[in-house]
């Protein structure tokens, strides 16, 4: 619109031509601004100083070693190159001092959008009010953030679904019987993330009445292997050998995680484990049809690149888009795997 009116508009010019509200008017000539692509005079007035190149998009992987991020980082890099979208990567190395230093970076670079990947929910408002200071658009993945746009899974959804899986394993197998039901949690991504872990719970108590409820029992993995292994070593220290345990995990990192603790201790037959996001290895683990890991929910991070990209590209133009985008998923078995293996 300042490049059809080729003159110098105040923010009420702007408003009456467009009949958007004042406050987004103002948040979009404030971006533009940062951009390079509009100047604010001392009189107030906005003109345009450059014509709008090609989009440039930060975004902040969790961490480069994580099998998980590692496939949305895949999926949105050619999302973003086949939209004709310039990407800078970052890694968060899930620190949370890195992600904020990240972001200064993003901003320093005159990024027009931002997506977050990052878990340590305690720094998430900080992260987001650099963003917002800004005026850099935000959309933060499977972590939410304040003031940014939520795209991920909804996670007690998930977690009631692994929770299910479960439950069915132990009628099909145990007779309906477990001694302990374990959650391989990640405090650190706060209650939304958690909420995997209690959906989980949700879904096994619905369908096996006859655990107590002391023995639900919460340990901490933080989403990665090997803490997931220690917190399943100590445990199996105080409990007797046949005792059976149904483990659902926040991620599949955790999951293998507890997996090679049972395997460790010679007591894999005493376990089921449900994990999240179908990574490679935890395929293989179902594929074999003898593991302890009896499935995992997928996320279809393949899918996250061109919706993320999409979703991005609306917000930069200025175009409001729902504050939770929820991303479909399915539950994957030994099972599916072998049916998907037939039919080709």
């Amino acid at each position: 619109m300042l490049e059809e009116q080729n003159a110098s508009m105040t923010l009420e010019d702007v408003y009456q031509r467009t009949q958007i509200s004042k406050t987004s008017v103002y948040r979009i000539l404030k971006t533009l601004v940062h951009r390079g692509y509009v100047a604010h005079g001392e009189s107030g007035e906005y003109r345009l100083v450059s014509r709008p190149k090609r989009l440039r998009f930060g975004l902040a992987v969790q961490s480069a070693e994580l099998p998980f991020s590692q496939q949305v980082a895949a999926s949105v890099t050619a999302a973003a190159a086949s939209s004709g979208v310039e990407l800078l990567i970052l890694d968060n190395h899930f620190d949370a001092d890195t992600a904020i230093r990240n972001a200064e970076e993003f901003v320093e670079k005159r990024v027009d959008l931002v997506l977050e990947f990052q878990a340590e929910e305690h720094v998430a408002p900080h992260v987001a009010y650099i963003f917002k200071n800004a005026g850099v658009p935000l959309i933060a993945i499977d972590v939410p953030h304040p003031n940014a746009t939520y795209f991920g899974v909804d996670n007690f959804e998930v977690g009631y679904e692994a929770g299910v899986l479960l439950a069915q394993h132990a009628h099909r197998k145990w007779k309906g019987k477990a001694d302990w039901v374990l959650g391989i949690g990640l405090a650190e991504a706060g209650s939304f993330v958690q909420s995997r872990i209690a959906g989980a719970f949700e879904g096994i108590r619905t369908r096996l009445d006859s655990i107590p409820p002391e023995r639900y029992l919460r340990l901490e993995g933080r989403g990665m292997r090997q803490p997931s292994n220690l917190a399943i070593t100590e445990f199996l220290g105080n409990h007797r050998k046949g005792e059976r345990f149904l483990v659902a995990t926040a991620t599949d990192s955790s999951a293998l995680g507890v997996l090679d603790a049972a395997r460790a201790a010679g007591r894999e037959a005493d376990f089921a484990i449900a994990g999240q996001d179908c990574i490679p290895e935890v395929l293989e683990e179902l594929k074999s049809g003898k593991s302890a890991i009896i499935g995992s929910v997928s996320h279809e991070a393949q899918t996250y690149g061109p919706r993320l990209i999409q979703l991005g590209i609306t917000l930069v133009r200025g175009n409001s888009v729902p504050p939770y985008n929820y991303v479909k998923h399915r539950v994957v078995t030994p099972e599916d795997l072998k049916t998907d293996s037939d039919e080709e």
